[in-house]
């Protein structure tokens, strides 16, 4: 479930009473940073003071990134530049049986005039796709409640204005209820170094809100995912945002990260493939017979340790990272998620600055696990020096850090970022 506050904008005479206070000091925000702009506000039902909330907010470079937010509960479609809310506008997304499912997007491709290879080539003017599957932003019917086979439809004039602003990977988050970003601070976020692990200001109330060397992140009998992974050496291109993202090490990558280091030191554990066979069992047992430790063939916590330690490693890998740039994966390590086991939700954080403290990043919460937030999630990744080296290398403004529990290779394929669905 979702936490999520209603921050509904006040917009002209739809706007709720409000005190005389908080009517002046939206007009004092106004002046000096331009309004939050909503479109085709009927049936929109706002907030008394959410104006002067959202136009509070910290000033931010106009060269952060763009974000778009889709509510489905309220029909909404939000535009923030960092964490200032710039745009909004009423929606249609999918009826019964045509649901627009939720989770982390990016825009994959864009077509002024599109017409659709699925519903006898119905127009869809601006359109900017979410996924190969047919699920698309672009210009539509608006009523007051979902009614399109999937995609998200946009009123006529917004939908034009929006594609002229956005940019070919830009994120869109799609949820249930509403969210909205915050700025973040974490030493576990890249190029944070030594800084103490803060939350800025991530509201309580909507968080609920892999390092080592690099190493195959699929095995073969696994979805593969687009490029080649490993250890790219890449000249450091500033002006290209990375796509990362950090998840659970499955049972089958834990395995055979151990068959590996088994078969660099010579223990013989047969095929290198995730199977806890006989071989490798027995490659343990020679193993644990060297280190003097007792002779089971169970690969502990112990024995896992002793064995990283053995081979000159940082592990054992509980958690997995893979980096794409421009729509082609680049690099996959291990990485230490303490506990693993325990779920983590899924989580969007976006380079949105530097200053002289550092890199500044914000936050959304695109699936909220009860007692889960974005903090506590930060605070259980330990990246490898390897890792992070890499990763500070090639940052840029943009660059955003996904981190999930749900599975992605299915819709993370070829010519696409990594997307991560929530729901259907």
């Amino acid at each position: 479930m979702f936490r999520t506050k209603d921050r509904s904008v006040i917009v002209g005479s739809t706007s709720a009473r409000v005190s005389g206070a908080v009517m002046a000091l939206s007009l004092v925000a106004m002046l000096a940073a331009g309004p939050a702009r909503a479109h085709d506000v009927a049936g929109l039902k706002p907030v008394a003071g959410e104006k002067a909330a959202s136009l509070s907010a910290p000033l931010v470079d106009e060269d952060a990134p763009l974000q778009i937010l889709v509510s489905l509960s309220e029909q909404r479609l939000d535009v923030y530049r960092g964490t200032r809310l710039i745009e909004t506008t009423r929606v249609s997304s999918g009826k019964a049986g045509h649901g627009t499912p939720t989770g982390v997007f990016s825009i994959l491709e864009k077509r002024r005039r599109h017409f659709s290879n699925i519903y006898d080539n119905a127009p869809m003017p601006y359109m900017q796709r979410l996924t190969w599957s047919g699920i698309a932003l672009h210009e539509g019917r608006v009523p007051n409640y979902p009614a399109s086979h999937g995609c998200v439809r946009l009123p006529r004039g917004f939908a034009k204005n929006l594609f002229g602003m956005t940019e070919h990977g830009g994120h869109v988050i799609v949820t249930r209820g509403r969210t909205h970003p915050d700025e973040i601070v974490s030493a576990a976020l890249p190029g944070s170094g030594s800084r103490a692990t803060e939350v800025a200001s991530l509201d309580e109330s909507i968080v609920g809100l892999r390092p080592g060397l690099p190493a195959p992140a699929i095995a073969d009998s696994e979805p593969a995912t687009v490029g080649a992974i490993g250890n790219v050496e890449l000249q450091a291109q500033p002006g290209e945002p990375l796509r990362m993202l950090i998840t659970r090490a499955t049972p089958v990558e834990r395995v055979r990260e151990m068959q590996r280091l088994l078969d660099r030191l010579g223990y013989r554990p047969g095929p290198v493939d995730g199977v806890m066979g006989r071989k490798t069992r027995d490659a343990i047992r020679l193993f644990q017979e060297g280190a003097e430790l007792p002779i089971t063939g169970n690969p502990t916590d112990v024995v896992l340790k002793a064995l990283y330690k053995e081979a000159g490693e940082s592990g054992p890998s509980t958690g997995r990272l893979l980096v794409r740039r421009k729509f082609k994966e680049i690099y996959a390590a291990g990485i230490t998620l303490k506990d693993p086991d325990a779920p983590l939700g899924t989580y969007l954080f976006t380079l949105i600055g530097k200053d002289r403290g550092g890199p500044r990043w914000m936050g959304v919460a695109a699936e909220e696990v009860e007692g889960v937030s974005a903090a506590s999630v930060l605070d259980r990744i330990e990246w490898t020096a390897e890792a992070r080296a890499f990763v500070e290398g090639q940052l840029a403004i943009g660059s955003s850090l996904t981190v999930t529990d749900r599975p992605f290779r299915l819709h993370s394929g070829l010519g696409t970022d990594f997307v991560v669905m929530t729901r259907q």
